[in-house]
């Protein structure tokens, strides 16, 4: 039976640590609202230069790629930054939940610290499934876009991302899961219906 493994394997705390690990999301992949659930993951990106790394957090709710970042080496700080990203664009007054994998990065103090506000939620041990919405995007990434490019190096890299992030994905690529709307528009419709539920209320 073929084994899921990612190309660069972090070794996970030891067990008695990890059971502290709770997957609070548990495969709910569908959020209400904006802002209740986001996932973050880290993929790699070859490049004739040599591998970098693309950390990401998606909102769930959309789909949208609210923050990333592009790295070198795979050092938490890539992940710390992205984090800081998405809480400056973003209003989390309401309870959030941060799910990830158990990767070094996600459970190091540092990580524990920038998310102390959050409910941070870890998929089971090499179960990807928990994952599955941020793999598939970073799948996407790469099947619809950076794999058509010899791509030289971090900086061909990074404007292909930003490219394809900031100028189709968020803003006109269609989901069947947002109505076969861009995350954006999906997004705004949300505060369109708040809006309107607002003045009804009023």
């Amino acid at each position: 039976k073929a084994q899921w493994v990612k190309p660069w394997t972090i070794t996970t705390k030891d067990s008695d640590f990890s059971s502290e690990l709770k997957n609070i999301l548990d495969e709910q992949f569908h959020p209400e609202r904006p802002n209740a659930v986001w996932c973050s993951d880290i993929t790699y990106i070859w490049t004739i230069d040599g591998f970098v790394y693309l950390t990401s957090i998606m909102d769930l709710y959309s789909r949208k790629n609210i923050a990333w970042t592009l790295s070198k080496t795979l050092e938490v700080s890539c992940v710390i930054e992205t984090i800081k990203k998405a809480k400056a664009r973003r209003n989390i007054d309401k309870p959030l939940i941060l799910h990830s994998d158990r990767g070094s990065q996600y459970v190091s103090k540092e990580y524990k610290r920038v998310t102390a506000t959050m409910q941070c939620s870890y998929s089971k041990k090499a179960y990807p499934w928990d994952n599955a919405c941020i793999e598939s995007f970073h799948s996407l990434i790469k099947r619809e876009w950076l794999n058509r490019f010899k791509i030289r190096d971090y900086d061909h890299a990074y404007r292909l991302i930003f490219e394809y992030l900031e100028a189709f994905y968020n803003t006109k690529r269609i989901h069947s899961h947002c109505d076969y709307m861009s995350p954006n528009d999906y997004e705004e419709l949300y505060r369109r219906l708040q809006q309107d539920e607002l003045q009804l209320a009023g």
